[in-house]
């Protein structure tokens, strides 16, 4: 399945040079691995696409709403990282 979301432009840079190969999204739409998400680059200045687009296949998802692998207390002072790993 193809998945289309809106990228700001320093986000769609960092992914189009490849320094950034992870995403962080709400998890309110579903994906799978082996879908393929089409960002397109968004300026939220203008409040229109920019006409730059990327396609990447997903490999791997990970939600975290049922994940109770810290304290709640521990959360809402740190909060999360996301890390990318090669």
């Amino acid at each position: 399945m193809k998945i289309e979301k809106k990228c700001w432009p320093e986000l769609f840079d960092e992914i189009v040079s490849g320094k950034k190969a992870f995403e962080l999204r709400l998890a309110d739409w579903e994906c799978k691995a082996g879908d393929i998400l089409v960002l397109k680059e968004w300026d939220p200045k203008t409040k229109e696409y920019t006409g730059r687009e990327i396609e990447k296949e997903i490999t791997y998802v990970l939600k975290t709403k049922d994940m109770h692998y810290w304290p709640e207390e521990d959360i809402e002072k740190y909060g999360f990282q996301i890390i990318s790993i090669k």
